[in-house]
């Protein structure tokens, strides 16, 4: 009798065992993985955006580029240039440069790389034309020729990076330059007092390299531009300074050719 007392006794152990037992404790062992681990829910949420977490982070990088350009950046400069202005072809041939040339320019920064401004030039040349030509058909030709050249134009320039670059290069602050450019030509024959001066306007295109080293960072500035024109003069193909009879010296077959300027400038930035 004493085994079967001892196994009803056991029965009723196991019985209270298991109505005691905490619920969520038979949530804590997986019999067939072993523990069971808990797990957030955020853990099991797959609802994120990468996309958006991209351009989050793209956001928050030009926020910072911002903040650093408002505060080491420049936002306007005025530029005071004196420099040459030399013709290629028969144009560079015809003409004789009276330097210097002058410009002015006022530029705006978008960044650190981005600029945009707008500006002016003027320059002198001399022409002489000493022998009779299909224009002038005169003993001592057209005679002297004074050229005034006025130009404004709108321009966009890109700073290289040279954060990676060695200090020299950095302080140079190089940078790439495109203009579009309306050109006035003025010619006053100075020794036909009879003959009305010529005017003519010129769209043109130029494209060209820059460096600017700092006086003071951010305020002052020594700049030099080097720069190719590309102009479509009207008289490029006239046959006013011809020589009357082919190979005869003293005249120009046309006045076709492009434009080199080289400017120094000193820049106030603010």
């Amino acid at each position: 009798m004493k085994p079967c007392y001892c196994y009803i006794a056991l029965c009723y152990c196991l019985f209270f065992s298991l109505l005691f037992l905490p619920p969520h404790a038979e949530a804590q062992y997986d019999t067939e993985n072993g523990p069971a681990v808990d797990i957030d829910e955020d853990d099991l949420n797959t609802s994120g955006d990468i996309f958006t977490d991209y351009s989050e982070d793209i956001e928050a990088s030009q926020v910072l580029e911002d903040e650093r350009f408002y505060r080491y950046g420049r936002y306007y400069s005025f530029n005071i240039s004196a420099g040459l202005t030399s013709f290629t072809g028969n144009r560079g041939i015809a003409y004789e440069d009276k330097h210097p040339s002058l410009g002015i320019s006022l530029v705006y920064f978008m960044n650190f790389q981005m600029a945009f401004g707008l500006g002016a030039a003027y320059s002198k040349h001399y022409m002489m034309v000493n022998e009779p030509t299909k224009g002038f058909q005169l003993p001592g030709g057209a005679g002297l020729i004074e050229v005034n050249m006025f130009r404004s134009f709108f321009f966009y320039r890109y700073y290289l990076d040279t954060s990676d670059l060695g200090t020299a290069i950095t302080y140079s602050n190089p940078y790439a330059i495109a203009r579009a450019e309306f050109w006035n030509q003025t010619s006053k024959f100075i020794d036909q007092t009879a003959v009305p001066n010529e005017s003519s306007g010129a769209i043109g295109a130029a494209l060209g390299l820059g460096l600017e080293f700092p006086i003071k960072l951010r305020e002052s500035y020594i700049g030099v531009e080097l720069l190719y024109h590309m102009v479509n003069f009207r008289d490029a193909y006239t046959q006013l300074y011809r020589p009357v009879k082919e190979g005869q010296g003293g005249g120009y077959s046309d006045l076709t050719g492009n434009i080199i300027s080289t400017f120094l400038s000193y820049v106030v930035s603010w």
